[in-house]
């Protein structure tokens, strides 16, 4: 498992498409955002834009490492026949799709970690070290669980169809998870639906620690509760691909 993660993670590096989507394309994104507005408290969350962008943004820029990239691989290895392989080693399903979550998940911490020296550099974001370290923790853990829905989406979708699938997925979630505008501009309905989405738990994870807080309770458990439904779902649709393979 060891060896396919390091393989995996060398493999996304040599992708210079999927490096500029993953990892630079999130703080040129903050820096379009949130780069020339002012210090002005977002209305309903008493944080400003620089802030609550920096812990979109690092969200937004992981789940692009971890979803659409991991998707797509696993849907082209299963055409290609390179998880037919896999299943000739000794490597068991379980380490399959556990390496799959682990690689994508190391490699989403080059975009959290940029967009965070952006923050700090450009746009003057000071905060505590506790604060800087547990944002940077809990952006990288909460990305393992878009790591495992990418890895359901990779064994749900053929070749042609998980790319569609798969951004669509990513863009209602982003959306609908307030990484792209604050919540608190949107209608209350949008607001309700957002409360129980992986997305809003996820960037509040963040933004709960920049308000100099522990995050809530509520938003880890949604976070967890998403892990188990979607590492469950992709371990079933990977043992579904084996009986019929």
């Amino acid at each position: 498992m060891t060896t396919l993660i390091k393989l995996e993670i060398v493999r996304a590096l040599r992708n210079k498409k999927f490096m500029f989507f993953s990892v630079i394309y999130p703080p040129v994104l903050y820096l379009i955002i949130a780069g020339g507005a002012d210090s002005k408290p977002i209305p309903g969350l008493g944080l400003d834009m620089g802030l609550y962008y920096m812990v979109a943004m690092s969200a937004f820029g992981a789940m692009t490492a971890v979803l659409i990239g991991n998707s797509e691989a696993i849907a082209k290895e299963r055409e290609k026949g390179w998880v037919r392989q896999l299943r000739l080693t000794a490597l068991p399903g379980r380490g399959y799709v556990a390496a799959k979550m682990g690689s994508a998940a190391t490699i989403s911490l080059p975009s959290i970690l940029l967009v965070m020296l952006v923050g700090a550099t450009v746009k003057g974001v000071r905060l505590e070290v506790w604060q800087w370290a547990a944002i940077l923790v809990g952006t990288w853990l909460g990305s393992f669980v878009f790591a495992a829905l990418g890895v359901a989406i990779g064994y749900l979708a053929s070749g042609d169809a998980v790319r569609p699938i798969a951004m669509m997925v990513y863009f209602v979630l982003a959306f609908l998870g307030g990484l792209w505008m604050p919540l608190t501009i949107l209608p209350q309905w949008v607001q309700n639906i957002a409360e129980w989405l992986p997305t809003h738990a996820y960037a509040a994870l963040g933004t709960a620690v920049e308000a100099g807080s522990a995050p809530h309770v509520k938003d880890i458990a949604i976070l967890v509760g998403y892990l188990v439904v979607f590492a469950g779902g992709a371990a079933w649709l990977y043992r579904k691909d084996t009986r019929t393979a």
